[in-house]
């Protein structure tokens, strides 16, 4: 039996909840399989792509304190030999330094903000480099929501992160 998960504003969830019991009925096609709460506040999210990242902190689902960048990594080539190595290398040196400033950001933007919860999201292993900071320890264990299928992190990115963190997500067999 297929699912499929929705996303569901948590201001709106219980008059959904009511429109899917009226339109599917006990026996009806759909039924709602799970739900998962993320009912945290204040909010602290990391978005890390290569070329760019957001670090903000959210209270009541509104961003509160923010820092939106881009920064360089060069992309795959099709070189081979000793091309292929050097820009693998350089590859590698500029997803560090992005890893570097946005570790900064986070740091002086969410260490002692009193955050609850974290959202991670963008590439999962350049955001667990970021969390891999040493002075970033007291996020780590947080409570933790997942957003690796966002786009590159713009502040509109980073605004839609902050909704989707609060969502209520309904489980749902077809």
């Amino acid at each position: 039996m297929p699912t499929r998960v929705v996303e569901v504003a948590p201001e709106r969830y219980e008059r959904w909840r009511a429109r899917f019991a009226e339109n599917n009925g006990a026996d009806g096609p759909q039924r709602v399989v799970g739900t998962e709460r993320f009912d945290h506040d204040p909010v602290a999210l990391v978005l890390v792509r290569r070329g760019g990242y957001a670090v903000g902190l959210a209270v009541g689902g509104r961003l509160t304190a923010h820092k939106v960048g881009t920064r360089y990594v060069q992309s795959r080539t099709a070189a081979g030999g000793w091309s292929q190595q050097r820009f693998a290398r350089r590859r590698g040196n500029q997803a560090d330094e992005l890893v570097g400033a946005v570790a900064e950001h986070a740091v002086r933007l969410l260490r002692g903000s009193g955050a609850r919860a974290l959202v991670a999201g963008g590439d999962r292993a350049l955001a667990e480099a970021v969390l891999a900071d040493a002075r970033l320890a007291g996020l780590r264990d947080l409570p933790r929501r997942e957003l690796y299928d966002l786009p590159d992190p713009r502040l509109a990115v980073l605004e839609r992160a902050v909704e989707r963190a609060r969502a209520v997500r309904v489980t749902i067999a077809d």
